[in-house]
């Protein structure tokens, strides 16, 4: 027999979206009618317990920096359809979170029309690429669950300064103008507050959902760890409330820019033959593979420090070929070995069918949904999204309001 909860408790993994907003009023009938039921069968037989496994909260977000490009994918996209697929697979019920994080966006200039596109097709690449809301994945933007903001404020009033003085990609940011010491005189030049309290709304993010698990990359440890003294803080001042999240680390290397292999693979770079987009063409993505730099010797060897450019197409190949039977890749260094002694061109060619292979459908689901209902199709999406993201943080922030004093017990 179907179990049926209330609105506050019902996960919202593998829910329908027709599920996720019928109306609170059908499911509290539903739960005193499942309530009742529950009572006649008890006083006919004995009770019994069972303890139930706790659910995993996953929770990431990604900037709407526009349609992303292969080192986005590999290093957090792809994660994230795996996860899902996981419990979609194993039918644990884990909650899923992915935020378009609009409001990151905002600490540096932007102008609003472009930024209006830039959601839109990054809540299409994350659709594309196979994240289903109705294989339990919750997709929205940040900015329509304003009880992120809401414990951002709050963790302010508690989070430390000097922890966020400390940052690692805030000094390096400082670092490449200015040369001051003295915080008053930077604060009177380059301090832009949104851009020094972001790791605070960071935090917010993952503390306001009670996620207990959150993929990052290695530039976004420190963040994590500021986000675990957050909750610390809190619980310390108030109530143990919040939950310091454990770091799901990815496992795939950076993806390094095709023409400068000693840098990442970035949308911000002038040279467009430096990234391959998750929309490319087949044709686009094997002419950026045949023209990326590798170097002068004729062997082929995995050597990141040495050879960066051939050490990053044998990285590729390693993430984007075919796996194992116990669903593993071979390493670079075994790739290395193999194409050790073969032209140049059967590397590429074989890491251009890889990646194509990899990416094969994105590009037309990414087109087919972005104007899908005229443009309204992704707007449903997001709004059902937000819908159930706006409960999960509710829930929440009602607790916190409470234990700070700003509201009453519910």
């Amino acid at each position: 027999m179907r179990s049926t909860i209330c609105a506050r408790c019902r996960p919202l993994i593998g829910q329908a979206r027709r599920q996720i907003l019928r109306p609170i009023s059908q499911q509290q009938k539903r739960c005193e009618s499942t309530s009742s039921t529950s009572d006649a069968t008890t006083n006919d037989q004995p009770k019994t317990t069972e303890k139930k496994k706790k659910r995993n909260v996953v929770f990431s977000g990604i900037q709407p920096t526009g349609i992303p490009h292969l080192g986005n994918y590999l290093g957090a996209l792809r994660q994230w359809k795996k996860l899902q697929d996981d419990v979609e697979a194993s039918g644990s019920g884990d909650k899923l979170l992915f935020s378009v994080v609009d409001l990151h966006a905002i600490t540096v200039p932007q102008e609003a029309s472009i930024l209006r596109l830039r959601r839109r097709e990054m809540m299409a690449a994350l659709l594309a690429i196979g994240l289903d809301p109705e294989k339990g994945s919750t997709i929205f933007f940040q900015s329509s669950v304003p009880q992120h903001t809401e414990l951002m404020w709050i963790l302010s009033c508690t989070a430390s300064m000097g922890y966020l003085g400390r940052m690692t990609q805030w000094k390096s940011k400082l670092a490449v103008q200015n040369h001051a010491t003295d915080i008053d005189e930077i604060a009177m030049t380059n301090l832009k507050l949104g851009l020094f309290s972001y790791p605070v709304l960071q935090a917010a993010d993952v503390l306001v959902h009670r996620a207990t698990h959150v993929p990052v990359g290695e530039d976004q440890r420190q963040h994590l760890e500021f986000a675990r003294e957050c909750a610390t803080n809190f619980n310390h001042t108030f109530s143990n409330i919040l939950v310091p999240p454990e770091t799901v680390t990815t496992p795939s290397p950076r993806v390094m820019s095709l023409v400068q292999p000693t840098q990442k693979m970035s949308k911000s770079t002038p040279n467009h033959r430096s990234r391959i987009l998750i929309t490319s063409t087949s044709n686009e993505i094997r002419q950026r593979i045949y023209g990326a730099v590798t170097d002068s010797e004729d062997a082929i060897t995995y050597e990141p420090t040495r050879r960066p450019g051939v050490s990053n197409l044998l990285e590729l190949l390693s993430q984007c070929g075919p796996a194992l039977a116990d669903g593993t890749r071979r390493s670079p260094e075994e790739l290395g070995n193999e194409f050790n002694g073969r032209m140049w061109k059967d590397l590429k060619n074989a890491v251009a069918d890889a990646v194509v292979a990899e990416l094969e459908g994105v590009r037309e689901r990414y087109h087919e949904f972005l104007n899908r209902k005229g443009g309204k199709w992704i707007d449903e999406i997001e709004a059902e999204g937000a819908e159930a993201a706006r409960r999960s943080a509710e829930a929440t922030m009602k607790l916190v309001r409470y234990a700070v004093g700003l509201g009453r017990k519910s």
